[in-house]
């Protein structure tokens, strides 16, 4: 350590004294004379990834942060020194492939956070064959002021160039002996700058570099460039991984499950066993819709009526990450999380899982999925096999008509019509069965209004005008927004689910039948929609002053909390029984195999969830970038702080102790799907055995 302060101080005097020669000589004004390419391709590059973390990390303190401008300067620098090794009339070639390459890699990670939220993986590029099936909600987003501004920095590097051509610049600065020296002395300046950088950060940022699964953490401490050199050494990894890593997993997998406590029978175990399931999957569904009304109009009427008559768990999270409706398939059906890089659904197909199809097939069930989309969407022709569903009816399986065509194909309404007459097939040929159906109609960009139907999201008020008469005013409110076609196109969805029930009601498909309905994700849409929504004035047709007493503050901890999706169980019978009443701990998507499990009497072993019935108020809901949340606080792992959401202080031990438990689950998470863990568990027999003897 003292021989590091002596070296630091040795070069903390040579600097000053270089400072002093630089001053004095006016050597700045000849190197930028000398140097034009170089410094506007540095100056532009770093520009453009703090833009980057300006409009997408929505804080003052990420955007401002040194480290990452320092991280982002030192790639540049060493990059456009290596240019000088060129003769100058060939640099311009370099730094403008340069200046393309990293334009793109911002650009690129704009677009993709506006509609993931999410920094983009070079392992998602397998995605690309999907852009056609969702191009209007990508090109709404590509079509953003803030997009345009990153390609400026190529357009002003040519510029600058034309200009110097016409001055003969090349010429000028044409020193054969100097090639060498300017790179060795630039990638010298840029190695200081990394070391400065490396100096800024800590052991969690460099386990947080490692694990990978933190990525906005990730671009706020080590810039865009280096996370994206890391992404991509992260992407080929598994592969790597599966070569040389296994014996470490499955030694950390050994110890995750070996003091696993038994699953212990409660009031709810096996009360629904032998019973057919619906499940529906509701695309973009959240919880918030349900407290809301326009003009006395419930957004979400048969939503509100299920819940009340069933079983409705109002803290539910679905923690997805870039696989979106994929990775809350999984979680569903799975207990498992996301994977760290790419998604399970597209790079891990061909994986063993314990899946709710696959254990109820064990228990005599014939299992079946519907989905209104193409088949290869998220590779479901491939995952849905591997989850145990006997047959996966897809776009092909439908009628599909430009008339009864919404957003990404057929509507949910007609979607769901085709489907009871399947079911009822499969009804008749089977005695216990369990299927999966797929809405689609409520997926983004929520753009087609003019097919949602009449549901306007105004304010109408009756008043008395000066003659004393009354007259209807209206208020546009959220008429015109982003949050307000969402609002119409989830009235929409909300539709079809009633048409869905009464339809199933009248062939009798209910009698013996769980119905259950979640939301697969949030809507995704950013937090400012929602100021207006919260703080809307109408007397202005503009949002509240932050001073105005009635402003309500959204931050991101609201913004975060906020994001619940329904979870609700559903029997015909069950209205005014005790098992009919909302459900408030906390709980992931990840919890409802063990959940569903404990009632229908299936058990899969290796469920990192937890039966909410057996956990209670003690469950842990664990986010893809570390983040986690319990009945009494949420902890963000980026900021390393948390919000009690009891006013109570929370230990620094419980703090690492739930930290350490997030990140183990979803190491251990992630080595289940890469390495395959699940494909030696036991020979199918035994499992069937176990699942049946644990079931029951």
């Amino acid at each position: 350590m003292k021989n590091i302060k002596n070296s630091l101080n040795r070069f903390i005097k040579s600097l000053r004294n270089t400072i002093k020669r630089i001053r004095k000589e006016h050597l700045i004004r000849e190197y930028a004379k000398n140097n034009v390419l170089f410094l506007v391709f540095v100056i532009t590059c770093v520009i453009n990834s703090t833009m980057l973390r300006f409009f997408c990390i929505n804080s003052t303190e990420n955007y401002l942060a040194i480290a990452p401008i320092l991280a982002d300067l030192a790639i540049v620098i060493v990059v456009g020194g290596l240019g000088y090794l060129l003769k100058p009339k060939n640099r311009f070639a370099y730094y403008l492939g340069f200046s393309i390459f990293f334009t793109a890699i911002c650009l690129i990670n704009s677009i993709y956070y506006s509609y993931y939220t999410s920094f983009a993986s070079v392992s998602m590029l397998s995605l690309t064959q999907y852009i056609g099936d969702v191009g209007d909600a990508v090109v709404e987003q590509v079509i953003q002021i803030k997009d345009v501004l990153y390609v400026l920095a190529p357009i002003i590097l040519i510029v600058v160039n034309i200009r110097l051509k016409k001055k003969n610049y090349n010429k000028k600065i044409e020193v054969k002996s100097e090639r060498r020296k300017k790179t060795i002395k630039t990638v010298g300046v840029g190695a200081i700058v990394a070391i400065i950088f490396l100096l800024t950060l800590t052991p969690t940022d460099m386990s947080r570099l490692v694990k990978q699964w933190n990525r906005e953490y990730i671009v706020m401490k080590y810039g865009i460039y280096i996370y994206q050199a890391n992404d991509a050494i992260a992407s080929i990894q598994p592969k790597i991984n599966s070569l040389f890593g296994y014996d470490q997993a499955k030694k950390t997998f050994n110890d995750y499950f070996k003091d696993k406590k038994e699953h212990k029978d409660n009031k709810y175990t096996n009360i629904f066993e032998g019973k057919n399931v619906i499940v529906i999957h509701g695309e973009s569904l959240q919880t918030n819709l349900m407290d809301l009304s326009f003009n006395d109009q419930e957004v979400t009427p048969n939503l509100n009526k299920l819940a009340s008559e069933g079983m409705f768990f109002s803290n539910f999270y679905s923690p997805v990450s870039v696989g979106t409706s994929s990775d809350a398939e999984l979680m569903f059906n799975t207990s498992l999380m996301p994977t760290k890089s790419g998604t399970a659904f597209v790079s891990y197909s061909n994986r063993t899982y314990n899946a709710t199809p696959k254990l109820l097939k064990e228990k005599g069930y014939y299992t079946f999925s519907m989905h209104g989309n193409n088949a290869d969407f998220w590779n479901r022709r491939n995952m849905h096999k591997s989850l145990g569903y006997d047959r996966f009816y897809s776009k092909e399986d439908y009628n599909v008509t430009e008339e009864n065509t919404v957003g990404l194909g057929i509507n949910d309404y007609a979607f769901f019509d085709q489907s009871v007459e399947k079911i009822k097939k499969i009804s008749e040929k089977n005695d216990k069965w369990y299927g999966l159906l797929m809405m689609l109609s409520n997926h983004t960009p929520f753009a087609e209004v003019d097919k949602y139907g009449e549901f306007p999201v105004d304010i109408k008020e009756t008043v008395t005008n000066e003659n004393g008469q009354t007259e209807e005013v209206t208020y546009p409110y959220m008429e015109g927004t982003k949050l307000g076609n969402y609002f119409k196109s989830a009235h929409y969805a909300d539709g079809a689910i009633g048409e869905l029930m009464d339809r199933l009601e009248e062939e009798g498909l209910l009698d013996n039948t769980v119905v259950i309905i979640y939301g697969d994700h949030d809507a995704r849409l950013p937090r400012s929609d929602y100021n207006r929504l919260y703080n809307y004035d109408k007397e202005t047709d503009s949002i509240l002053d932050k001073t105005d007493p009635n402003y309500k503050e959204y931050d991101s901890y609201q913004y975060e909390l906020g994001r619940k999706v329904p979870l609700i169980i559903w029997t015909k019978d069950m209205k005014g029984t005790d098992l009919n009443k909302e459900y408030t701990n906390v709980m992931s998507m990840y919890d409802v195999e063990p959940t569903l499990g404990n009632m229908f009497g299936y058990y899969n072993e290796y469920a990192l969830g937890h039966d909410i019935f057996d956990i209670k108020d003690q469950n842990i809901v664990v986010f893809p970038n570390g983040n986690w949340l319990t009945n009494k606080v949420y902890y963000n792992s980026q900021k390393e702080e948390y919000l009690s959401l009891t006013n109570e202080a929370v230990s620094e031990e419980e703090i690492k102790k739930n930290n350490e438990y997030a990140s183990n689950l979803l190491d251990v998470s992630n080595d289940i799907i890469v390495f395959d863990l699940l494909k030696e568990d036991q020979t199918d027999e035994n499992r069937v055995i176990e699942n049946q003897e644990k079931g029951n």
